[in-house]
């Protein structure tokens, strides 16, 4: 591969995943440089992105923004009436993985093992419980778990959920309303079509929400995770099913729960995360290194298939 060649690693936006996107960039802009990459430019995107984009004419974009409009099909589409090569899934895929009902509608008839689900108007759960007790309410299009509440039977929200009591009802008119499904927190990355491994979430006290995801020493992450051999292959079949279906390139994060009493019949998909983490508690690079894959080859990996 070319070291030469201009690479514009795109980070930071206005996202509620500001911080953790400019983490990942600046991860990712060391790791080429030190691996001798000699025209690497770091660019925190404002509005003007476009313009910029323009004046620095990179090769390749390496694209390491989280949630919108970074992750939702925005910037992808952005980046294609440019004719700019980029690093993650296209237009399409990020249209429909950010948005949860759109990618059972994908996922659920091929096979791929989700919650069953139902939209909600927020005003609504002043009045009653969608679905019976517990459950969980989440954004329909955001991610790293932003945003997401647990409905118990016992918990402190109320019954019905009270107006003044925070939560995900007082920042979104419209809300995705879950079974919960009790049991374990694991998680498989895919890169290039094949899975990597199975990594268990074990979190200190809650779930695995955006906190937890990138505060250090909230979760351990066991890799490879301790559960019977069927099971992980299952779990890293149905991750690369999902990974096919919508179409996703590069890197992706499928999130699973396991309920460990069903057995097979108790793993669910609950998200594909197409711009997963980099940073030095993310996912990805952990389990990439796991299978011997450095930090610094796994951004080379994504950069080369992008520019095929």
């Amino acid at each position: 591969m070319n070291k030469d060649l201009h690479v514009v690693v795109l980070m930071g936006g206005w996202s509620s995943e500001r911080e953790v996107s400019l983490t990942s960039g600046r991860g990712v802009a060391q790791a080429l440089r030190e691996r001798g990459w000699s025209n690497v430019t770091e660019l925190d995107m404002d509005r003007d992105v476009a313009s910029r984009l323009a004046e620095l004419k990179p090769d390749v974009v390496f694209n390491a923004l989280h949630g919108t409009p970074g992750e939702d099909g925005t910037v992808q589409g952005m980046m294609d009436l440019m004719g700019l090569k980029y690093t993650h899934s296209g237009l399409e895929t990020s249209v429909i993985a950010i948005d949860k009902e759109l990618t059972k509608m994908v996922l659920v008839p091929g096979g791929v093992r989700m919650p069953k689900g139902t939209m909600v108007e927020s005003e609504t759960l002043y009045e009653r419980d969608p679905i019976p007790r517990p459950y969980v309410l989440k954004p329909v299009n955001e991610g790293s778990s932003v945003g997401v509440a647990i409905v118990t039977e016992g918990g402190n929200h109320g019954s019905p959920i009270g107006r003044d009591v925070p939560g995900p009802w007082q920042k979104f008119d419209e809300l995705l309303a879950e079974p919960f499904i009790k049991g374990r927190e694991l998680t498989v990355a895919v890169m290039g079509g094949e899975p990597l491994a199975v990594t268990e979430l074990k979190i200190d006290n809650g779930f695995y929400d955006y906190e937890h995801k990138y505060t250090d020493g909230r979760t351990v992450h066991v890799c490879p995770a301790e559960i019977p051999d069927d099971i992980a292959q299952s779990m890293m079949d149905m991750a690369a099913r999902a990974h096919a279906l919508l179409g996703c390139k590069g890197a992706s994060r499928s999130d699973f729960r396991w309920d460990d009493e069903q057995g097979e019949a108790g793993i669910y998909l609950l998200e594909t995360n197409t711009q997963p983490g980099m940073t030095p508690l993310s996912l990805v690079p952990e389990q990439a290194k796991m299978r011997g894959i450095s930090y610094g080859e796994l951004v080379e990996r994504l950069i080369e298939e992008a520019l095929q």
